[in-house]
């Protein structure tokens, strides 16, 4: 009987083509709206996860500044300063940690011949390469001797290159002019492409930090220590031992105001995932409305399909069939619609998934368990939106249904 019902609702749909084709289309667009709209949501939780660890990961910034007991914002520079023996300082009491780099930076333009660029000059140690997961494509990376001798030396991007050196010339070993003060380019760095914030990752150059500060810039403190602990694990337990040991060199007493600031990227990291996860609901539950209508869609066919079938019932009926037969055809039948245009929309959501990655740009991901999820719920719909009409089918009169015309 079972087979009989499947039977009758496949030749119910196929005697009605174009019906049964728009029914689909409802079916089709919404799972496929919906598989496409979250991999584009997935896609934006995967680039921000990327975006954020090209800052550095486990990565801790201390800045100069910080909170009073009212929660009031201490301005940046105000009380004491940062130091570069703060980082020294940091770097040999606490443990856990791969790198430490002071940092300071400020814009300026750069000269090569007759083409000039302006760009951001960071002054900091070796190790903020490693920090902000730069590489070394060609030459070397700044070193302790640079620093200690203070030497017009510095590293370029990508950026730099291509806009000081257009005719495709080595820069490695030639001399650019930096505020009008000689640098000889002692290495380059491998492309890095934008930020999360659209930020030119590229256009950056890196000087001793020794350099920049008493050469350049007349600065005795940092603007900023960036810190990379060893692993996510430890970075809570790096920042309580950071700030024990500025608490201390800063002479801050018991229950006092910190003058700095320690901020964990890895709160920021899972700020950001909440914000995309909750654009990634927003997108599926926007979708799932156009399946909710193709549901609707399905229920307005199946009871013009009844209307019309009302005397075809009726026979049915006094031939034997019973209420269950009735209502198990129809419901057969609606569910078959959200089967084959489940099947369909799948096909569909994929393809505008890759389609979007590919002419848009955009990062897409598919997710196995929302396609799954996204067929079980077509097929729901198919059931819930064909229980109504199956049931008005399954209550004719008998009588009644065959003196319908």
């Amino acid at each position: 009987m079972f087979n009989e019902s499947i039977k009758m609702a496949i030749e119910g749909m196929l005697g009605n083509k174009m019906r049964t084709l728009l029914t689909l289309l409802g079916i089709i667009i919404g799972v496929g709206a919906v598989i496409a709209m979250v991999s584009l949501g997935f896609g934006v939780k995967e680039q921000v996860k990327n975006n954020i660890s090209r800052l550095g990961s486990n990565l801790l910034i201390v800045t100069s500044g910080g909170r009073t007991a009212t929660g009031q914002r201490i301005q940046a520079g105000e009380g004491a300063k940062l130091t570069y023996d703060d980082a020294k300082a940091i770097e040999k009491n606490v443990d856990n940690i791969l790198y430490v780099a002071p940092l300071v930076s400020r814009t300026y333009q750069i000269v090569n011949g007759n083409q000039n660029w302006t760009s951001s000059v960071q002054g900091s140690t070796p190790n903020i390469i490693d920090i902000q997961d730069y590489t070394i494509e060609l030459g070397r990376n700044m070193n302790d001797r640079d620093i200690n001798t203070r030497d017009r030396v510095c590293v370029i991007g990508k950026t730099l290159v291509d806009n000081l050196f257009p005719d495709g010339s080595s820069p490695i070993g030639q001399s650019i002019r930096i505020n009008k003060a000689p640098f000889k380019i002692i290495g380059t760095l491998k492309e890095k492409g934008q930020s999360a914030n659209g930020q030119d990752q590229d256009d950056v150059v890196f000087v001793p930090l020794t350099t920049a500060m008493n050469r350049m810039m007349g600065l005795t403190s940092v603007q900023r220590i960036n810190i990379q602990a060893k692993n996510e694990n430890v970075i809570d337990l790096v920042q309580a031992d950071v700030e024990d040991v500025l608490r201390q060199r800063h002479k801050i007493k018991e229950g006092g105001d910190d003058d700095f600031t320690v901020r964990n990227l890895s709160a920021l990291m899972d700020t950001m995932m909440e914000t995309a996860n909750t654009i990634t609901m927003l997108l599926g539950c926007i979708a799932a409305i156009s399946l909710v209508v193709g549901g609707i869609g399905i229920m307005n066919i199946m009871l013009v399909s009844v209307t019309e079938r009302t005397r075809e019932i009726g026979i049915r009926k006094a031939l034997g069939a019973t209420y269950d037969n009735i209502l198990l055809q129809f419901l057969i039948e609606s569910m078959v619609i959200g089967i084959v245009g489940g099947f369909f929309g799948v096909v569909l959501g994929v393809g505008a998934s890759y389609a979007i990655s590919i002419f848009a740009g955009w990062n897409t991901v598919i997710s196995i368990p929302t396609i799954v999820i996204a067929v079980v719920f077509s097929v729901g719909i198919g059931l819930f939106f064909g229980i109504y009409p199956a049931r008005k089918a399954a209550l004719l009169d008998p009588i009644e249904a065959l003196r319908y015309e």
